[in-house]
């Protein structure tokens, strides 16, 4: 399996330059970029465990295979009127006694009698996946206004809610002020619960933005995380993270958001090749600056497809692996259309999003943008040309900017097939909006 091959590789290799420190004896949780599924573009807040169950299936039988092996249920899984991407503004959600979020039996009906995400989390991973949930930060304004306990101790939400500290679009939570009794407890609580059910993946929101108002909710959230035991990997939401924390954010996160919520605009990936560049420093093992989901095939509670062109899907495909994004699928796997499989599933794609390194842009001219990595496990480079103007053009870098001297063989990843030799430059032509990704080996 691909999966195996590559995270293997990336594991195995050194930590290069700009990679997150890794302390001495301690296993990296994301040595590659994470690969998966997320519920949100295809869903929003209304997944139910039937709809969740039939996409796994699908999942583990057409993505799996190729590496992607986390699946995520994205946000309000316990509010059980959820019903769009709007929410509600009075929520009742679904609570313990100890005011942690649970999921609402009536979506997730395997979760009746305090069971959670057990019997869901646990048949997912038999399929050969990871499970994974998205939470908001702080602790819910429902358990506020009742006051539950903490548990484990005297205190009381009402002693660690920080009222002024709410999310602007998001009505569940207030923020827990960090420097009062029982503000850790609280988060060591709800990790431990998510840590029982068999969590592999938590995607946390609001947490990003503004981010020195979060630190150091950001700091408890990894802190109890390591509590647990279990290795749970850490993925803040939403950006844009700002890059001068990103000594901060890598030390107490795996991945972070690099944007706002990123959907099927041309404009919206135009803008992340800038930031994908100024991430560059950050990119490494356990240390992966996120661009967001593929938002590609059948989206939007089914209302539509991607409004990506096919060149635009190759671009952002093509960016998203030689810039090591993780890769998470955001479209309704129930309606996966052959040419959306074909574009996710591309060996020679995902290995260089998975086993790449030394990943840096190439600034040449207007109007074309310019990446190479080196290939692990070898002497071979990678170059993606992209060509960011609306007409068409040729897109080009000499080999001696990418440090290679003598003829080099050109394979094309996506066509997979060889080009033949180049003895100066790497130069094509490109459709307006599109990119071409490829292997030079030498001659």
């Amino acid at each position: 399996m691909l999966a195996g091959g590559v995270a293997g590789l990336a594991a195995a290799g050194a930590v290069r330059a700009g990679a997150a420190p890794v302390e001495a004896g301690k296993a990296v949780l994301a040595p590659r970029p994470p690969m998966g599924w997320n519920s949100w573009n295809s869903f929003a807040t209304t997944i139910t465990e039937a709809q969740a169950r039939e996409t796994a299936g699908i999942m583990a039988e057409k993505l799996l295979p190729f590496g992607y092996d986390i699946f995520t249920v994205d946000i309000q899984w316990y509010e059980p009127e959820a019903s769009s991407y709007t929410y509600n503004a009075k929520p009742k959600p679904a609570m313990d006694g100890y005011g942690r979020m649970i999921p609402a039996p009536n979506r997730f009906p395997s979760s009746a009698g305090g069971k959670g995400f057990t019997q869901l989390a646990k048949d997912v991973r038999a399929l050969g996946m990871k499970f994974g949930i998205h939470v908001m930060r702080g602790i819910p304004r429902a358990a506020v206004e009742q006051n539950l306990p903490i548990l484990g101790t005297k205190y009381r939400a009402a002693d660690i809610a920080d009222r002024k500290s709410i999310c602007s679009w998001n009505p569940d939570m207030y923020g827990v002020d960090m420097t009062r009794p029982g503000a850790q407890a609280y988060y060591d609580s709800i990790f431990r619960l998510y840590a029982d059910w068999g969590v592999d993946f938590v995607k946390m929101d609001d947490m990003s933005r503004p981010y020195d108002a979060h630190a150091a909710e950001i700091e408890a959230a990894h802190k109890a995380i390591v509590a647990t035991g279990r290795p749970i990997i850490l993925s803040l939401s939403p950006g844009e993270t700002p890059v001068m924390r990103g000594d901060h954010v890598r030390k107490y996160a795996q991945m972070w958001r690099i944007s706002d919520d990123f959907w099927d605009d041309w404009a919206m990936l135009e803008a992340q090749f800038t930031r994908l560049e100024n991430w560059t420093p950050y990119r490494g093992p356990g240390s992966w600056p996120d661009a967001d989901m593929l938002p590609l095939g059948r989206l939007a509670l089914g209302e539509r497809d991607t409004r990506f062109t096919p060149d635009e899907q190759r671009t952002l495909m093509t960016l998203w692996a030689i810039a090591r994004s993780p890769l998470i699928m955001g479209g309704d796997l129930r309606h996966l259309d052959a040419a959306t499989l074909a574009l996710l599933t591309n060996k020679e794609v995902i290995a260089v999003n998975q086993a790449s390194y030394d990943n840096q842009p190439h600034y040449i001219e207007d109007g074309g943008r310019i990446w190479s990595a080196k290939a692990e496990g070898s002497a071979d480079r990678y170059v993606a040309l992209f060509n960011v103007s609306d007409k068409p053009r040729e897109v080009w870098i000499r080999l001696r900017d990418l440090g290679l001297n003598g003829p080099v063989a050109v394979h094309d990843l996506w066509a997979g097939r060889a080009l033949g030799q180049q003895a100066e430059r790497i130069a094509m032509t490109l459709p307006p909006h599109g990119a071409g990704l490829y292997r030079l080996s030498a001659a």
